[in-house]
Parts: C-alpha cells; structure tokens; sequence
C-alpha cells in the first residue's frame, strides 16, 4: 500500500493529537496520516499513574482526535525515513508520502540489565491493563524507581490497599528533583503511607516461579513478590531520525519553529531537544504540558503558521494527598531556598544558580505557574534571602 498525505505524523500520543488540532486550527481539510506503534488512537497518559488509580473511569482518557481527513494506521512503527523521496515504510512495509512530516516519536522505557518479562516497565495504556489485572489477582507488589512513575505507582497501589515495597538507588524518594531534606520527608511519609521504602538499594536478579517474583538486591535482600512495576526513566526515540541524517543531541534537534535540519520535517514532544529562551539553553521535557503547547504549535507551523516555540512547560504529581508543580529546572544539584508554610505541607523551593533562579517547586500552592515562570525569565541577580516570600505559599 502506498499513501500520500499532506501532513504525516509519526506518533500517536498526546503531543500527536495536539498536532492534529494545530493543523486543523490553520488548515481545516488537508490531509493526515497518523503512525502509532501502540493498537490504541491517541489518549491521555498521565491517569495511567493517577486519576485511574482512584476511581476515575477508563473512558475518559480518550483523546478523541479530530477525525475529519485523519487516517490512524496503529499497531505499526515506522522503519525507514527516506528524506530525498519524502517517503516513509513501515513495519507492515505499507509506503507513505508526505509534504510536512512531523516526529513525535516519544520515548522508549530504560529496563534493567537483566531479564525479566514479567516486569512492567510502566508507561503505555497495556501496562496499565497489566497491572490492574494483576492487582486483582496479587497483594505484594515491588515498585522499581524512586522518580515520578514509581512515586507515583507506589501511592496508587497503596491506596488500593496494596503491600508495596518501594526500592531506588538514590538516598531519598525524588532524589535527583527534591532537596534532600523535603527526600527525607518523602521516604517517611511513604512509610507512614505503610510502604516498605529501600532507599540507597539496586535490584540485581529476578527469579520467577508460576505466579511470583522473588527479586534479589545488592544488599542480599530477598523480596518476594506478585508482580514488579519499573519506572527508571525512558530514552527517547530518535533512531529514524538518526539514521535519516537529522541533527540528534539528547533528542531530536529542532529550532524555535520545531523545524529540524529539514524543512519540511519538525519534532516535538518528549523526542525534541529545543532551546528554551528562559533558561538560555537547550532542553527536552517529558511532561504533559510540553506534549500539548508543543504538539499543537508543531502542527501549527507545518501548516504555514510561523509561531516560535517560547513556551517554559511546568509539570505535576500527585502523591497520596501530597501535590505538586513544578517550573523550569528542578535539580537536586542546584542551590535551593525552601520557603515553607509547613515543612513538606505547604511552600515554595526555588532552585538556584548563578544569581538566576532556575526551576520553582510549588508544593500544594497553586495558581502560581506563571509566576513562577516570570521569575525564572528575570535576569538577576537575586540573593537568596530575598526569594523568601516572593512567591505566596
């Protein structure tokens, strides 16, 4: 089969159907063909590790993209990007044509250097299918990772009455994002939450019998379990656009417009690698926000907009009853001022470097996003003391 269209987006996600609306915003009836290598049409990926967890209905993730002129070929990954003849193939060696081609390929999830299929490297709306089964059939569960998935999976099987046992290398929960002593805060709240939290701890084999999963540790822990849930990161997809002799660096290369080296080619979502003027350098953002603003100016410009991509995206949690949202770029590394109402309740942290602030964590305050980012914008420089208060907590 061979197919022309006038837009063609590899990619079935959230920053994909924002495109699709981005077009349709500019171009109401031209053509566009979707890629997915999932079987399901694009929907929302953040209920997957919240909302559905705590009786929100499956139905309601659907994105329910605009269908007029839209064709969904799913279940599918597209294999060779040929740049000359405008032409892509995939894994069915079906052949599409294209005048604008987006990449929002995403990200694929890191797994351990060990096998294991019985873990779910928890990301897609199969895993969450997975899990959910096996929450039915199992009461013990290990929770791999102490970043945003796993925090956030940790809560929400513990709040369906779940045995978790949470294991990560890091010293604290959040490790790399939170200061330490707000960490700190985190492993106890875990445990009060009756989760087993193995800070400082590494999984170094797995062995399986019919129904359980006994995991060993660095420190020769044996813990046996019902099923395994992994969130260790994701690396992103950037293999077609590599091997099609685009500009790769931590992601997809793209100028302010999302265009890559070529033209009539643009990335966006957690693939792209975009300079953000705020910061004053190059970023890539693997958060809900950034897949909508993104996707949808994407698909904007591919249909003759010029709008530059400015945008600082912000990013949230939930944790048990703990809420956060977090601005620009929050590493435990930088300096940071805490500013709180209530230590780990209530407050602002600012991260620091340089005399600019660089990120803001916004713990349960909220309506403070745009702030937040104009304060990242200010030049500086600003004293440490004189953030206390700056922003209301």
């Amino acid at each position: 089969m061979s197919q022309h269209y006038r837009y063609l987006i590899i990619g079935a996600g959230m920053t994909a159907d924002a495109a699709v609306r981005g077009i349709r915003q500019i171009d109401p009836t031209g053509s566009v063909g979707l890629i997915g290598a999932e079987p399901e049409p694009p929907y929302d990926r953040p209920p997957l590790s919240k909302g559905l967890w705590q009786g929100g209905p499956l139905d309601k993730v659907w994105r329910n993209t605009p269908e007029k002129g839209l064709e969904l070929h799913l279940g599918r990954r597209a294999l060779t990007l040929d740049r000359q003849n405008k032409e892509v193939i995939d894994s069915q060696q079906d052949r599409y044509s294209f005048d604008k081609l987006l990449l929002a390929t995403g990200g694929t999830p890191r797994q351990l250097p060990f096998e294991g299929e019985r873990i779910i490297y928890f990301r897609t709306l199969a895993d969450y299918r997975r899990l959910r089964t096996l929450t039915e059939q199992g009461q013990r569960f290990a929770v791999i990772g102490g970043g945003f998935i796993g925090s956030e999976i940790a809560a929400a099987l513990a709040m369906n009455g779940k045995e978790v046992v949470m294991l990560f290398p890091e010293e604290t929960i959040g490790g790399r994002v939170f200061p330490r002593a707000l960490g700190l805060f985190l492993n106890d709240y875990y445990r009060a939450k009756g989760v087993q939290v193995l800070a400082g701890e590494t999984v170094t084999a797995l062995e399986l019998s019919d129904t359980q999963c006994l995991l060993k540790t660095a420190s020769r822990q044996s813990i046996q379990v019902d099923g395994v849930v992994a969130g260790i990161g994701i690396q992103p997809n950037i293999e077609l656009a590599q091997a099609a002799g685009l500009e790769v660096n931590n992601g997809i290369v793209v100028d302010e417009y999302l265009r890559t080296g070529d033209p009539d080619i643009y990335a966006a979502g957690d693939v792209a690698a975009f300079h953000n003027p705020a910061l004053g350098k190059r970023i890539r953002v693997e958060h809900e926000d950034n897949a909508n603003t993104m996707g949808q100016l994407a698909g904007r410009n591919m249909a003759g907009a010029a709008d530059p991509y400015h945008h600082l995206p912000f990013f949230y949690s939930d944790l048990f009853e703990l809420g956060f949202e977090g601005v620009g770029e929050l590493d435990a590394r930088l300096e940071t001022v805490a500013d709180w109402q209530q230590p780990g309740g209530k407050g602002v942290v600012y991260y620091l470097e340089d005399g600019r602030v660089r990120g803001v964590l916004l713990w349960d305050v909220w309506g403070q996003v745009d702030a937040a980012r104009a304060l990242i914008a200010e030049p500086g420089p600003l004293r440490p003391d004189s953030l206390r208060g700056r922003l209301p907590s």
